[in-house]
């Protein structure tokens, strides 16, 4: 009974991206050739969900280490905080950050006022896509820095290193691949981002929106080749991630 349960899940978790890809693959890999606008969303979706998960990585690897080294009063607190993004709808996210970075905002206001506006703009895509997707970076570097004994840290610190350069030279190399699939996974939830997006940013549009935007304003066929060709993207950084999980098995005594 469990195996035929987990054979159904199986078939209902593959079969419809196979199919996807079947019917929309091949034309969606050669309308990459002529059609411009599927060319510059998916090359807008890689360079805004890049630049985002590069900021990820500079802002939560401080908060991933404080996480896996230090207990401190609201811990918890802070986990939940950081936690939430991956809990709320993702619609509810781009309203949220619609409140906070909007023209009728505080703080959107004084960013127009100095000529840098987020809401309608690639920064607003990138905005989305660090809020929504961060949090998976935190917690998977978070997870490879409490792999790492601290007791090599306290070996180097012994040995004269400052605490920053302890983590430089010890923490952080041993650590590199779990940091490394955690900016991986990232990247590829930023790519699939949609609800959050289409809240800040309509325009110009990402590959998300644009299957969207096509489905709904030309029907099922049309959107087909772009759906097909952003679940084929999707390949990309679960390959990148396999082949770095292979490698750490690989390397295991």
């Amino acid at each position: 009974m469990a195996a035929l349960a987990s054979s159904l899940l199986l078939l209902f978790l593959a079969v419809p991206i196979a199919q996807l890809i079947s019917a929309g693959g091949a034309a969606g890999v050669r309308q990459l050739a002529s059609d411009t606008e599927l060319r510059e969303a998916m090359s807008l979706t890689a360079l805004t969900a890049t630049a985002a998960t590069l900021l990820g990585a500079l802002g939560g690897t401080p908060l991933a280490y404080l996480l896996a080294r230090r207990d401190f009063r609201g811990r918890a607190v802070l986990s939940a905080v950081l936690d939430l993004p991956l809990l709320i709808p993702h619609p509810v996210a781009g309203i949220a950050l619609l409140l906070l970075l909007g023209r009728e905002s505080a703080l959107g206001g004084a960013m127009i006022a100095a000529g840098l506006r987020v809401v309608g703009t690639p920064l607003g895509i990138v905005a989305a896509m660090l809020f929504v997707a961060a949090p998976l970076y935190i917690s998977g570097a978070r997870e490879a820095f409490a792999k790492v004994d601290p007791r090599f840290e306290a070996v180097a610190r012994t040995l004269g290193d400052t605490p920053l350069r302890a983590f430089l030279r010890i923490t952080l190399p041993l650590s590199r691949r779990g940091l490394t699939a955690s900016a991986v996974v990232m990247w590829a939830r930023a790519v699939s981002e949609f609800g959050a997006i289409v809240v800040l940013t309509y325009n110009p549009k990402v590959a998300s929106v644009l299957s969207y935007d096509r489905f709904t304003s030309f029907g099922l066929r049309e959107a087909l080749p772009v759906a097909a060709v952003l679940a084929l993207l999707a390949l990309v950084p679960l390959t990148a991630l396999r082949t770095l999980r292979g490698a750490d098995d690989g390397a295991t005594p």
